[in-house]
């Protein structure tokens, strides 16, 4: 006599705990909350995308080259890109070989014309060792 096992049915799962008729309307909601989540992000990146280049056109400027004159002056470039008629302020500062600020200063810009190119000269404490344009910001 063969005493091989008999084969068994597949033990199924409980009653209820996997049910299937629940699978669709769980995907159907995963679906729109990654939808509306999606949407929202997109939303979020375009806002502050935007809110940058908006921001970035009124008034946006550089200090290209500097030269440390004496221990009291440093001289750099200003150069500003803006929208004609945007008049503003921009705040440039210099700091020592150990780091310190040394000084800083604010610089108007006029509001005629397109860019802005200065040669200006920064009073400082001690010796400067770097002219950084720490921002601009427009005029209201």
């Amino acid at each position: 006599m063969d005493q091989s096992p008999t084969p068994q049915p597949p033990l199924a799962p409980p009653a209820g705990r996997y049910s299937r008729a629940d699978d669709r309307t769980t995907d159907r909601r995963l679906r729109i909350a990654g939808a509306v989540f999606g949407v929202l992000l997109v939303g979020l990146i375009a806002w502050l995308g935007a809110s940058y280049l908006l921001r970035e056109t009124k008034l946006n400027g550089t200090v290209p080259t500097f030269q440390t004159v004496s221990d009291s002056e440093v001289q750099l470039q200003l150069s500003v890109r803006k929208s004609d008629g945007t008049s503003g302020v921009c705040t440039v500062r210099s700091q020592g070989a150990d780091g310190a600020v040394v000084g800083q200063s604010d610089f108007q810009v006029p509001a005629q014309g397109t860019t802005y190119d200065k040669v200006v000269t920064l009073r400082t404490t001690s010796r400067g060792s770097t002219a950084e344009l720490l921002g601009c910001t427009p005029d209201k």
